[in-house]
């Protein structure tokens, strides 16, 4: 499923998919991620639903231009322009990493109705942000200048690090490429660099508020995001469900990814009156 059509917004261009027939599933991709870590699931549910796959402003195939902010509001914003673009009427939403901030902030600040919202490993709540996030934030015009062989040595131990299996070396090339190169290096620290709490505090505030149905996942051994976090979303989000993945981190597409697809499908059927998906 490639990801060919453009959506022009406020100078950005963001890169989209669209494949199969049905309800409407969107993905929402985190960081330092894109819209690729969803595309092997898309692809396997789009028989029986439409999928949409989608690379945030300053991702993956998406525009990267310095003068854009990349934050989880104009985040957020992009997406709401998106799903109207599309025309979408509450579609089901699944979110990996800081799409969970971006999709809620979406259905809690700018009112944008979803039919589910599935939460996998999300940034979503503060506390957040690692040793590393804090050293980028305070040094994000030096790190940008890095020679080009550091700089890639550092995202491929970073990104290596999300996984508790391990990835295999042709994984771990795909998710690196897009921050290597002359608009990539730059965009890698940017996003970083303009990571803000504060929005993740707002959310905070608004999730008691939530009536939608919510199912949160969690690799059991996210060295990222601890379950702690997952346990404690849950009790903020009224009636939420919580399941752990055994034997996963934080990149549970490439650890646990049949357990993954299966709770994925489990959950769509059980919220969508389309005909029962094969295992």
């Amino acid at each position: 499923m490639e990801l060919t059509e453009r959506f022009e917004w406020r100078g950005r261009q963001i890169a989209w998919g669209r494949a199969g027939t049905g309800p409407a599933v969107v993905f929402c991709h985190g960081t330092p991620f894109s819209s690729a870590l969803w595309q092997p699931f898309a692809e396997a549910l789009s028989r029986d639903f439409t999928v949409y796959l989608w690379d945030m402003p300053g991702y993956g195939r998406s525009s990267k231009h310095a003068e854009h902010p990349v934050d989880f509001g104009a985040q957020a914003d992009a997406f709401a322009a998106l799903l109207a673009h599309w025309g979408l009427d509450r579609p089901h939403v699944i979110a990996h990493d800081f799409g969970g901030a971006v999709s809620l902030r979406t259905h809690l600040v700018l009112g944008v109705d979803y039919a589910s919202l599935m939460l996998v490993d999300v940034v979503a709540i503060p506390p957040s942000g690692s040793p590393f996030f804090k050293f980028v934030q305070d040094h994000p015009d030096v790190l940008g200048q890095l020679p080009a062989y550091i700089h890639t040595a550092i995202v491929r131990a970073y990104i290596q690090g999300a996984s508790h299996r391990g990835l295999r070396d042709d994984d771990l090339d795909a998710l690196v490429r897009p921050w290597t190169g002359e608009d990539g290096q730059p965009a890698f620290y940017r996003q970083i660099a303009h990571y803000d709490e504060r929005f993740l505090e707002e959310n905070e505030e608004r999730l008691g508020r939530i009536s939608i149905p919510v199912r949160i996942l969690w690799g059991s051994c996210d060295a990222w995001i601890p379950t702690e976090i997952g346990r404690r979303l849950q009790g903020l989000i009224p009636a939420a469900e919580l399941s752990l993945i055994d034997a996963a981190g934080h990149l549970v597409h490439h650890d646990a990814p049949v357990p993954l697809m299966d709770e994925i499908r489990g959950w769509l059927i059980s919220h969508e009156s389309a005909p029962k998906i094969p295992s």
